[in-house]
């Protein structure tokens, strides 16, 4: 399946969760068993040599495609999650988003600095949860860190707003409108 057609695959649905956003639904892709498994080749292939010993789904699309691709790759899977959702100590991160502000937590004890760390979500927007993720993935300075996305919104610039020195990938390139 090529990418022209994932992106014709992708359900848009406007003014959800607010007015104003145009919202990426993956699910319409992730119905389909042929768009899943090419989502998932796609970004094993990508990252299959890097060396990744753990991935980051940032809650909570990013947990489909995330652990699928852990598994795939042989790493552990790390859940980041809105605050009070997980059972042990935490480490959280504050970020923007575009409707309000938001944080999210991992356990204290996920990452080691013999870790390499893919952190993946759904989309990438404005990169306020991508960004906040890597930032508190850095504290735990592990030897390298990777950042996917299965949709970027080109035109929303969220790219630019994470850290310096992350190899971003997206599958997808588009435009919000």
């Amino acid at each position: 399946m090529s990418k022209k057609k994932l992106a014709a695959s992708l359900r848009r649905i406007p003014d959800f969760p607010v007015k104003g956003i145009c919202f990426m639904d993956i699910t319409s892709l992730l119905q389909n068993p042929a768009s899943f498994k090419e989502i998932v080749d796609s970004l094993y292939k990508t990252y299959k040599d890097k060396g990744i010993t753990k991935v980051v789904g940032i809650e909570s699309r990013g947990f489909i495609v995330g652990a699928a691709l852990a598994y795939r790759l042989g790493a552990g899977f790390i859940p980041a999650r809105k605050p009070g959702k997980l059972p042990y100590r935490t480490a959280s991160q504050e970020y923007q988003k575009e409707y309000g502000t938001d944080s999210i937590e991992i356990h204290e004890d996920a990452i080691t600095p013999d870790d390499v760390v893919l952190v993946h979500d759904d989309l990438i927007a404005t990169g306020g949860s991508a960004g906040a993720a890597i930032k508190l993935v850095q504290r735990f300075n592990p030897r390298k860190i990777y950042a996917s996305f299965i949709i970027e919104l080109t035109d929303i610039g969220g790219r630019n707003a994470l850290p310096e020195g992350i190899e971003v990938d997206s599958l997808l390139k588009m435009e919000e409108k």
